[in-house]
């Protein structure tokens, strides 16, 4: 009974340990989740407008000037290689947040039934493309909680070469979108070759453009991918913190409610060891009386 006690009570000193280590880190992930939202939020009215902007510039340059397509609004009627931009966390610990994004890379592929070319920016979602034997052309890792528009640029930057080289016909980012606190949904969006959004020729605007659309057009369409992949990934970010801060909570509390039925099994196991001794008194006082 004695070694029970001390088993029970090293279990309890054990999960007391992981229960405030958890907590902790369940504290840290609510401060950054807080930034995080408020920079994906933020960023969402600049993205979709520039969106509009230049799908609105997609759809009618062609109809002034056929020879005026930019090479990143190149359309193939059937594409044979599918870029892969996958934004993951690079650390664990963020509950079921990485395998939804893996489930949901490796269902596209599958439904595409296209060569994939992978650009990975996360060390979960690399770890993932490697073991499903992707091949993995550009990997970003430790962008940190709060990168800044240059530290995405580079990503950017090679999805765009691969799609001017030819070497793929499509590019789609993969990334989680924050929803709120306890959703995160995992998303693909088609970002190379632009296209129109579905409302646009309801809201189209006849735009005056200085010094005229195909200049704007040629500045902006690289800025413009350049600004979904930073807005995806801050996106990303947010769903990250979010999914560990609720994933730490749940650990606090499991490891709570663990200790609570470790510490009644000890109570239970301690009485029962006080009443066997007093029996053992009690035995001892009786046969010592008889005598």
């Amino acid at each position: 009974m004695p070694g029970q006690l001390r088993t029970i009570k090293r279990r309890i000193r054990s999960i007391e340990s992981t229960a405030k280590i958890t907590r902790a880190m369940e504290l840290v992930a609510a401060s950054k989740m807080r930034r995080a939202q408020l920079n994906a939020l933020a960023g969402r009215p600049y993205a979709e407008k520039m969106r509009f902007v230049l799908a609105d510039l997609a759809e009618t340059l062609p109809l002034i000037d056929p020879e005026a397509r930019h090479p990143l609004l190149r359309q193939t009627d059937d594409p044979q290689n599918i870029g892969i931009i996958f934004i993951t966390p690079d650390r664990g610990l963020a509950g079921g947040l990485p395998s939804s994004l893996n489930r949901r890379t490796a269902q596209f592929i599958v439904e595409t039934g296209k060569t994939a070319r992978a650009i990975a920016v996360g060390r979960k979602g690399r770890d993932f493309l490697r073991r499903a034997g992707q091949n993995v052309i550009a990997e970003f890792s430790g962008i940190g909680d709060n990168p800044s528009y240059g530290d995405i640029r580079p990503v950017a930057q090679v999805a765009i070469q691969e799609f001017t080289d030819g070497a793929v016909d499509e590019v789609c980012l993969v990334y989680a979108q924050f929803v709120n606190t306890v959703i995160q949904r995992p998303e693909v969006f088609k970002l190379l070759p632009v296209e129109p959004p579905t409302q646009a020729k309801a809201l189209a605007v006849d735009y005056i453009y200085e010094p005229d659309r195909e200049t704007v057009l040629a500045e902006l369409l690289p800025r413009y991918i350049e600004q979904q992949v930073y807005a995806a990934t801050l996106e990303a970010i947010a769903s990250e913190q979010s999914a560990r801060m609720v994933a730490m909570r749940n650990a606090t509390d499991n490891a709570n409610d663990l200790m609570k039925d470790l510490t009644l099994a000890y109570n239970k196991a301690r009485q029962e060891s006080i009443t066997g001794e007093l029996l053992d008194i009690v035995g001892g006082v009786a046969a010592l009386t008889k005598k």
